[in-house]
């Protein structure tokens, strides 16, 4: 009788009050439900090709908890990033190229991307390499040759293609990641490879004169106007590869921020609105170091053409630019009282910190007093 006392106790004191257990389950599903509400997840490159780091940056700057929460995502490159937001459940935006966008519109392989997707915004350039043996003279030495165009489907085959069809450029293909081709470079087995990526790439900085390869100059030829834009490489760039004063040609290509565009989800599009609002507002801080000097040749307002924006992203641009205009007409009429009031102020002898105070009263409805 006792120990079944016992044991019925110790029973109970296992057990929490079903009032408690309860409010715990509520409270659990609540912060699951906000969690879900405020965070977007951005899928990035693999860490070769630099996106990870932007998306690092991004998470850095926009969480702003509990309103906003950016989590970066791991992917396998900017082809695989777009099936990725297309249709991986979880991944909110992604980092891409306008030349895999492109590519997959026209050949219609993922249905009608036009409609299914926007983008948010058209962020930097990014360097098409042409590293090969020391022992090509130039990018038309490779015609027949073997050069590594990346994996089977990537944004680098789609880029690579592109160049080589401008160029009238026959070469055999080999499918290799960056790390693997570069061995292959060396060993002779294949005669070039093609990395894209944020200069300076990592990897290539680490090579030195007595690697025996070299990066090859790309001419802007005709044909290219469509999917890149003409860059170049400089020493300072790859010291172990460009001699000192010396530039390679080449060609970049844009990438972008993309989102879907699922008008009937209102749960995504309210999170594509709250990053909006947090990324626009916020730019300015991504620019400034330690972030990513990439950062700094973003102009957020840009238009990808043929491609609609996201529709938060160009309410947010519709308005600043309203503001702007604005704020300049209203500086036009201010400077123009100015001049008017010179009785009573000299604008030539108005500070910029005394015209900031008087454009404040102005804006109030004062008229500027003398002293």
């Amino acid at each position: 009788m006792r120990i079944a006392m016992v044991l019925g106790l110790a029973g109970l004191c296992l057990l929490s009050p079903p009032g408690i257990a309860s409010s715990r389950a509520g409270d659990a599903t609540q912060e699951s439900d906000a969690l879900t509400e405020t965070t977007v997840t951005v899928m990035s490159g693999s860490p070769f090709d630099g996106h990870a780091v932007i998306v690092r940056d991004m998470a850095a700057v926009l969480d702003d908890s509990p309103s906003l929460r950016v989590v970066p995502m791991i992917g396998r490159g900017p082809a695989q990033t777009l099936k990725d937001v297309l249709f991986l459940d979880g991944v909110d935006m992604g980092i891409t190229h306008s030349t895999v966008l492109n590519h997959f519109a026209e050949t219609g392989e993922l249905g009608p991307i036009r409609d299914r997707l926007v983008y948010v915004a058209k962020l930097f350039n990014e360097d098409l390499h042409l590293l090969a043996r020391a022992d090509n003279a130039s990018v038309q030495s490779l015609s027949g040759k073997t050069v590594n165009v990346g994996p089977a489907g990537s944004g680098t085959e789609i880029a690579a293609r592109i160049v080589f069809e401008a160029l009238g450029l026959h070469v055999e293909e080999a499918h290799l990641d960056t790390a693997d081709a570069i061995v292959a470079l060396k060993s002779g087995e294949i005669a070039a490879t093609i990395v894209i990526g944020t200069t300076p790439i990592t990897g290539l900085t680490r090579l030195g004169p007595d690697s025996g390869l070299a990066l090859l100059p790309i001419p802007y030829a005709k044909g290219l106007e469509d999917d890149t834009y003409p860059s170049a490489l400089a020493h300072d760039d790859y010291p172990g590869l460009i001699e000192h004063g010396e530039r390679i040609d080449t060609v970049s290509i844009c990438t972008v921020l993309v989102a879907l565009n699922d008008q009937a989800d209102a749960a995504h599009q309210a999170k594509i609105e709250r990053f909006v609002g947090q990324f626009f507002s916020t730019f300015d801080a991504l620019q400034q170091q330690p972030h990513h000097p990439k950062w700094r040749e973003v102009n957020f307002a840009a238009t990808l053409e043929d491609w609609r924006r996201a529709p938060q992203a160009q309410a947010w641009l519709d308005t600043a630019r309203s503001k702007a205009v604005a704020e300049a007409r209203e500086q036009a009429s201010f400077k123009a009282f100015l001049t008017q009031a010179g009785d009573v102020v000299s604008p030539d002898a108005v500070s910029e910190a005394d015209q900031e105070k008087l454009f404040r009263a102005f804006k109030a409805g004062a008229r500027p007093r003398s002293n």
